[in-house]
């Protein structure tokens, strides 16, 4: 799976959207080694939550062109507008809609959903800080990218809570986590929830332990 080219995308882009990281890095990485799996699934709907710079759905969008119709969705309209770009650049075809999660869209239709949400912990009360100054709006949607709340969960409990609704029966979902946000404890609730969820991937890096979870439906 080719890593989508960026050189499109400037500084001044990167004020407002979040810029490819190691935590990138390692989701693309993920869905790379379980290619063979994502052939076997073949995905009709693909979805990821808050694209930012778009390179994670433009490399899935290339690889999957024959299968797989591509979404991408994100509340910052300046992120919308890079993943659009990124996607042009290159030559991959997808839709990126701005909305809240999964809003937009229909129950249960997801096949293969991805999200590297904002995990850092910060308190709630530094977040609303944070969104009340008067900096323009996408500087305050740039703070959604990585500011998580308490355990760094505030988006991600949000979406677990909703993933039932969210993929389709057969739907699997690729998230990423940081050690803080108790990846453990997040295992436990989806299996209260019928969900069978599991740490593909791990990765150290300077200051932080990421983790890709694989998570899908219980078999019945």
């Amino acid at each position: 799976m080719e890593t989508p080219h960026t050189e499109h995308l400037s500084s001044a882009d990167y004020e407002h959207v979040y810029e490819p990281a190691e935590d990138s890095f390692l989701l693309l990485d993920a869905l790379e080694a379980d290619l063979e799996f994502l052939d076997t699934l073949q995905p009709r709907l693909c979805l990821e939550i808050g694209s930012g710079s778009g390179v994670i759905i433009t490399a899935l969008a290339k690889r999957l062109a024959n299968t797989t119709h591509c979404l991408a969705t994100d509340i910052n309209p300046k992120a919308c507008e890079a993943t659009k770009r990124t996607a042009i650049r290159n030559g991959a075809r997808l839709d990126s809609l701005r909305c809240n999660l999964t809003d937009a869209l229909r129950r249960r239709c997801i096949d293969l959903l991805l999200f590297n949400p904002p995990y850092v912990v910060t308190s709630d009360e530094e977040l609303q800080t944070q969104q009340l100054t008067e900096k323009p709006a996408t500087e305050r949607n740039l703070v959604f990218s990585w500011a998580g709340g308490t355990d760094g969960r505030r988006v991600t409990d949000i979406l677990l809570e909703q993933l039932d609704d969210i993929l389709s029966p057969s739907g699997v979902l690729y998230l990423l986590l940081l050690h803080e946000n108790k990846p453990d404890e997040i295992i436990e609730q989806l299996k209260r929830q019928r969900f069978e969820a599991v740490k593909y991937m791990e990765r150290r890096i300077p200051g932080e332990h990421l983790y890709i979870l694989k998570v899908k439906r219980v078999a019945n």
